[in-house]
């Protein structure tokens, strides 16, 4: 679907469609903050309906969403058997069928694999991505003008939520300033807001706040991603629901072990004028130790980015990555701390057969 925004003078098409910026991303991430603009994000929407939705999803999926009340937002994570990380949505019910908001390349194989697993309960899923919009903004801003969504999701990520965990310091957290809402729209609506005096802006100006608020994405994601790795146990875990494929790593690493990775936003030497992209290996003394998921440049903070990176790396030393052959220094800042997880100190016990020695 062609992007309505198009229509914007300084419209610059992203990789997935709507705008990347509209000639100043500076400007319009000032105005995005500020609760004084509207983003259109292009995201995948699946639908979920019929009554047995919620209790199935409840069941399937790391988030406790029995009993959902409607209008109330959340998000919830797909796990493979290890654990790992195979879908995220951010989901919110009207009473009668629950709206998920993925990553636009994950709303096929999302709603496929929620297909698969229906057997015999009275859910209904259809992708829904090809009809309709997503726009995004932040208090302040009221771009649909009365007009009425289909559904409106408002991120959970300023606090941690009921049932899960948050690993980052809270009294420091940039999430708690976090405001976003999602609304989920007809085209028809999508073109009046594009036509009207909202000021618009693009997804660089998105991406440069998200990471600045700590808050990890779908697309932060590779094949071997936990969500204890990415903090995401403040805001789509809950740890003490009923059993899912996958939980039992994520208690074990909460409550005994440590993950073998952890997230920390980089501030990146902008002397040369250059950013890492995302992918970028990151490295200390020439050893890689990780890699960068997401970069761009912050209005305040200017060139920022997300990394990967081992737990053991000491969050004082001085990193590089490597963009248009040029090396990039980089300074961490803790997400993640190296002792996160192991909540629940088991004291070891020997091994049967093992010798104490004095």
């Amino acid at each position: 679907m062609a992007s309505p925004f198009a229509v914007r003078d300084g419209f610059v098409a992203s990789a997935t469609g709507p705008a990347a910026h509209f000639g100043n991303p500076i400007g319009e991430q000032r105005l995005l903050a500020r609760g004084r603009a509207v983003v259109e994000l292009g995201l995948g929407v699946v639908t979920v309906s019929g009554p047995d939705r919620l209790s199935w999803m409840n069941s399937i999926t790391s988030q406790l969403l029995l009993g959902l009340a409607p209008g109330v937002s959340t998000e919830t994570l797909v796990l493979d058997a290890s654990g790992r990380v195979e879908h995220a949505a951010r989901v919110v019910d009207d009473g009668e069928t629950a709206w998920l908001l993925t990553e636009p390349a994950d709303a096929e194989p999302l709603a496929a694999w929620l297909s698969s697993m229906r057997f015999m309960l009275r859910v209904e899923v259809t992708d829904r991505s090809a009809e309709l919009a997503t726009l995004g903004w932040f208090d302040g801003a009221d771009p649909l003008h009365g007009a009425e969504p289909l559904a409106i999701w408002t991120d959970p990520w300023a606090s941690v939520t009921p049932g899960g965990w948050g690993y980052a310091d809270q009294e420091a957290h940039p999430g708690t300033d976090w405001t976003l809402r999602i609304a989920v729209v007809t085209p028809d609506t999508a073109a009046q807001v594009a036509a009207s005096d909202v000021p618009a802006a693009g997804l660089l100006a998105l991406e440069a706040l998200r990471i600045a608020a700590w808050r990890p994405s779908l697309s932060d994601v590779d094949e071997r991603t936990i969500p204890h790795e990415l903090d995401w146990l403040r805001s789509a875990v809950h740890l003490s629901k009923g059993c899912y494929r996958g939980q039992e790593t994520v208690a074990k690493v909460h409550n005994l072990g440590r993950p073998p990775r952890r997230l920390v936003m980089l501030h990146l030497d902008g002397s040369d004028g250059v950013v890492p992209q995302p992918g970028s290996p990151v490295t200390l003394d020439g050893t890689e130790v990780g890699r960068l998921v997401a970069s761009g440049t912050h209005h305040e903070l200017g060139p920022v980015g997300l990394a990967v990176v081992k737990r053991s790396l000491d969050p004082t030393a001085v990193l590089t990555l490597a963009a248009d052959d040029v090396v990039v220094t980089a300074a961490q800042q803790v997400i993640v701390p190296p002792g996160a997880g192991a909540t629940a100190e088991v004291p070891r016990l020997p091994r049967l057969g093992a010798v104490r020695r004095p």
